[in-house]
């Protein structure tokens, strides 16, 4: 296995890239982003197994992270997230192989809280330990079995040290811009959280928890990173709206979101998470402990 401080980053040039980019070249890291975009230092489709072998021929990589996404704005329909399944299930498995071939030492994934699943968890608050990505329904199934195959691929190998990261929602500089036209433009409705709660991180942050995993994290295991103060999605656009001097947007039934199946999902989940194995671990604690707390450091940029 290799020993340098090369980093292999698959989805570099994404918002979560950038910031996860930031954190490893503070760290001392050499960053090797890795896109489909020519703009990426290595240039292959993560869907395309030959293509990706190919590009990454002869590098000396001692890391790879996983951060690539198809998203490029918040999914509404269950068709929105099929992408980025097939991102976190199929390409994985070629992530995976390319690590191998260039005798990586340590493969680090970016997984999320909704693998836990959808729906109300009401006050428990899960902790690592919980069933990750247990069987669902229809498409759920679907979410879930990508987030599943990932953490399996990375989790479960013996010939690499594999760490997941389970984020909470992700907010911050290069994330909220979106939020904030849409409630400038008037396009985003309020939905009341009746008492529901959601884990959110920094995007900074998340950066920043990606570079001490590549330092400290413990060879198999997953953690939780989120911030401190679960918050409804309501409470969120109210806080963007207050903050950023926007009128509040106008209420809406959450039922009236029904056919925006995934939004609906996932708005109306209740969801705590544990950090404290994170924080333990590997010394990471959030900066931005608050939603509140982010987007008033995003209002001074």
């Amino acid at each position: 296995m290799t020993t340098t401080r090369n980093v292999l980053l698959a989805g570099a040039s994404g918002v979560l890239g950038r910031h996860v980019t930031a954190a490893l070249t503070g760290a001392g890291y050499t960053v090797v982003g890795l896109g489909r975009s020519p703009g990426a230092d290595v240039t292959a489709d993560l869907m395309d197994r030959d293509q990706l072998l190919r590009a990454v021929d002869g590098l000396e990589v001692d890391t790879v992270v996983h951060a690539a996404t198809a998203l490029r704005r918040a999914p509404m329909r269950d068709r929105d997230m099929f992408a980025t399944d097939d991102l976190r299930g199929i390409a994985t498995a070629h992530l995976v192989e390319a690590a191998r071939a260039l005798g990586a030492r340590r493969v680090i994934a970016e997984s999320m809280v909704f693998g836990y699943g959808y729906g109300d968890f009401g006050d428990r608050v899960l902790t690592e330990s919980d069933e990750f990505a247990p069987r669902g329904k229809g498409v759920v199934e679907r979410h879930l079995s990508a987030l599943r195959v990932k953490e399996e691929l990375i989790l479960g190998a013996a010939d690499f040290e594999g760490i997941a990261l389970r984020f909470g929602l992700l907010y911050g500089e290069g994330g909220t811009d979106a939020v904030i036209d849409l409630l400038r433009s008037r396009r985003l409705p309020l939905v009341h959280d009746h008492g529901r709660v959601l884990p959110w991180l920094n995007l900074a942050d998340g950066g920043e928890a990606v570079a001490r995993a590549v330092e400290a994290g413990v060879p198999g295991q997953a953690y939780n990173i989120a911030d401190d103060a679960p918050l409804g999605f309501g409470a969120y656009l109210t806080s963007v709206a207050e903050t950023f001097d926007i009128p509040k947007p106008a209420p809406m039934p959450t039922w009236m979101l029904r056919p925006m199946t995934y939004a609906h999902r996932m708005l109306t989940t209740n969801m705590r998470v544990s950090t404290a194995k994170a924080k333990a671990d590997l010394g990471w604690t959030p900066r931005y402990p608050t939603v509140q707390d982010g987007l008033d450091a995003l209002a001074l940029v």
